[in-house]
């Protein structure tokens, strides 16, 4: 390889780290959903999340939902309102895959929204339910509302969710050997129960290399006891 070959690709590679970089603090200054840590044992937090507002769609799949719901914050709404969305993405009752969900999506006009994240995805009987999580200052009277009939607004009582953070790729077996490793915490914690089904929490978009990437296996609980 000549001089010139190798400084071109030393020229790539840190162009590549240098917008990988960006994009992780990108990433990591949009806007969560809210929530309140509670309890910690080991590496697990329990945390109470709010009342929310989220946009849903059931549809025979998730490439057919997700497109209903991004012309939703295209401006596919009564008063075109653009909806900045960057992940995590959220799956509920299904496998995780090694896919990563959106980044930023654009489009529309109107005013500029800044989405709030998870995306939750989940088995429905009619096909696949997922929802958008509005940013907190929306409620269920002061959301856009959908121009699509069979895209809804929906208000989600509050939750509290054990999380147990985990980097790398979010692989099926990644993801199923984690969720097993936080049931296990949450029974030898004695001090709660599962309520519901898994999820999975995925933060960066992908372009962020594995190494700085951070997932999170969730499980809904409630106390059992007063630890």
């Amino acid at each position: 390889m000549t001089r010139r070959s190798t400084l071109a690709l030393g020229a790539v590679g840190l162009l590549a780290a240098a917008f990988a970089t960006r994009r992780v603090i990108q990433d990591r200054r949009t806007p969560r959903v809210d929530y309140e840590v509670i309890d910690r044992f080991g590496d697990v937090e329990v945390r109470r999340y709010p009342p929310s507002v989220v946009v849903e769609t059931v549809a025979p799949s998730e490439n057919a939902a997700f497109r209903r719901l991004f012309g939703y914050i295209s401006g596919e709404n009564r008063t075109s309102d653009e909806i900045s969305m960057t992940a995590p993405v959220e799956t509920e009752s299904g496998s995780a895959g090694t896919g990563d969900g959106p980044d930023e999506i654009e489009g529309g006009s109107g005013e500029r929204i800044s989405m709030t994240a998870p995306v939750e995805t989940e088995g429905d009987a009619e096909g696949v339910r997922m929802a958008f999580y509005l940013p907190a200052k929306y409620d269920f009277d002061s959301a856009p509302r959908p121009t699509d009939e069979s895209v809804r607004l929906v208000e989600r009582p509050g939750r509290v969710l054990a999380a147990l953070g985990f980097s790398w790729w979010a692989t099926d077996d990644r993801v199923a050997r984690k969720t097993d490793e936080l049931r296990s915490s949450i029974a030898g914690a004695d001090a709660y129960e599962v309520a519901g089904d898994p999820g999975l929490l995925r933060y960066e978009g992908p372009w962020v290399p594995p190494f700085l990437r951070t997932n999170e296996v969730t499980l809904p609980v409630r106390r059992v006891r007063s630890a």
